[in-house]
C-alpha cells in the first residue's frame, strides 16, 4: 500500500501530537519529516506531502483544502511563542521584523497593529536567524516557535498575538491545523485522530522526555497552547481567514 506522505514541524508545540502518531499503529500507513511551518506549507502547495499542520493562512493558497483531525496547534489564552517582542513600549515602535518561518504569524501580527494596536508601521521580512540581533531601539520583531520562548528572556516588552487576538475577537486562535492537498482514505483520517489523542493523553510523559530549563513545558503544553479543534475555534479561524483575505486585498490595491 503506497504510504501517505505526512509534514510536521519540528516545534515543541507539536511533540505532543507526535508523540502519539509515532506510537499508533497509523504510523506504518504514513513516512513523516518535520520542517519549519513555510517549509511544510510549500510542500503541500507543491503536493510533495499528502498532509501537513500547516500554518493556517496558507488554507486559501491550496486549490482543494481539507481539514483533517479535531486538533491543532491554537491557543485560549496567551500562547507565548508567538509574540511581537522590543525594547520599547508599542507605541513607541516604528518598524518590525517579520519572522520567515510563519505565513500565520506574521499575517496575524499585521491584523492586530492595523485593527487592535492602531499602528501604521514599517514591515521588515527577516530572511534569516540572525534578524533577532536586530531588535533593538525602536525596532521590534515578530518570533514563533521555540525561539520566541528563548526571546521571552531577552526583550523587554513582549506583545502576546494570541492574547491580543482574544481581547480583540473575543474567540480563541488557531495557528496550524492538520491539512490535506485531497481526499483521503476515512479509515486513515479516523486513525490518525486517534493518534493525536494518544499524544495529548500522555502529555505528561512527552514532559518527563524532555530537558527544556528555558520556559516551564508543564505551562507551555497545559495552559499557552490549547490542541482541540472546537466549534470557537473554528470560527475564530474562519474570521482569521476573512480578515486575511481583506489585508490581501489592501495590499494589492
Amino acid at each position: 500500500m503506497k504510504q501517505i506522505r505526512v509534514a510536521a514541524v519540528s516545534y515543541l508545540n507539536t511533540k505532543p501530537l507526535l508523540y502519539g502518531i509515532r506510537r499508533h499503529p497509523v504510523m506504518e500507513e504514513i513516512s513523516l519529516v518535520e520542517d519549519y511551518p513555510a517549509s511544510i506549507a510549500r510542500m503541500l502547495l507543491n503536493d510533495e506531502v499528502d498532509l501537513a499542520l500547516i500554518p493556517v493562512a496558507m488554507i486559501p493558497k491550496l486549490p482543494n483544502p481539507h481539514i483533517v483531525s479535531n486538533y491543532c496547534i491554537g491557543a485560549e489564552s496567551p500562547v507565548a511563542s508567538v509574540c511581537i517582542f522590543s525594547e520599547v513600549p508599542m507605541e513607541q515602535i516604528t518598524e518590525v521584523y517579520l519572522d520567515y518561518q510563519s505565513r500565520t504569524s506574521v499575517n496575524l501580527a499585521k491584523v492586530l497593529l492595523e485593527e487592535y494596536w492602531k499602528k501604521d508601521l514599517r514591515f521588515i521580512d527577516a530572511t534569516g536567524e540572525d534578524y533577532r540581533e536586530a531588535i533593538k531601539g525602536t525596532t521590534a520583531g515578530v518570533v514563533i516557535g521555540d525561539r520566541a520562548l528563548e526571546q521571552r528572556l531577552r526583550s523587554t516588552y513582549i506583545y502576546d498575538l494570541a492574547e491580543a487576538w482574544i481581547d480583540h475577537t473575543g474567540l480563541p486562535f488557531v495557528f496550524a491545523a492538520w491539512v490535506a492537498n485531497k481526499p483521503l482514505p476515512a479509515a486513515f483520517e479516523q486513525a490518525f485522530n486517534e493518534a493525536n489523542a494518544l499524544g495529548l493523553a500522555h502529555v505528561d510523559d512527552v514532559i518527563a522526555s524532555i530537558t527544556y530549563p528555558t520556559y516551564s513545558l508543564e505551562t507551555y503544553y497545559k495552559q499557552n497552547i490549547s490542541y482541540n479543534l472546537t466549534a470557537p475555534k473554528r470560527k475564530g479561524l474562519e474570521l482569521f481567514l476573512q480578515k486575511l483575505a481583506l489585508l490581501n486585498q489592501a495590499a494589492v490595491k
